[in-house]
């Protein structure tokens, strides 16, 4: 019979290999992971400037004209711009994603990624096709 070792307030400490604080720019997937995650902030920027663009639609036409002369300067249209690249970034490798975390199975098998994957990005077109139909005026 194995007796177990005396409990003691004093626990060895086990060996652990440190962790740079960089290990994420040492490989290629791992820059793209957590550059992914860090895409989420640009999603959340555009929801906040669309709250605020409400808000200020709520306050009247002096606030809303405030906003627009705001958004019209060259550093928030070069920060939006930035911005507008991540949510892309963040969109694409999202729906790359979606047949990972969601798998799909017809008849027992399961269905290829792509066709889980190619209804959103078509989805995508067409609600941002229609989208610019409107805000373009389309007729």
């Amino acid at each position: 019979m194995k007796q177990s070792p005396a409990y003691t307030l004093y626990h060895p400490k086990w060996y652990r290999k440190r962790v740079s604080t960089w290990w994420w720019a040492e490989q290629w997937r791992s820059f793209k992971f957590i550059l992914r995650e860090l895409s989420s902030l640009a999603v959340i920027y555009f929801v906040a400037l669309l709250l605020w663009l409400l808000w200020s639609l709520g306050r009247g036409s002096d606030s809303y004209a405030e906003f627009l002369a705001w958004m019209r300067e060259p550093l928030m249209i070069a920060f939006n711009a930035v911005a507008f690249l991540f949510a892309l970034y963040h969109s694409i490798t999202w729906f790359n994603l979606a047949p990972k975390a969601m798998p799909l199975r017809l008849g027992g098998k399961r269905l290829p990624e792509w066709m889980i994957a190619a209804p959103n990005y078509a989805a995508w077109i067409v609600i941002s096709a229609v989208i610019a139909w409107f805000i373009l005026g389309g007729e």
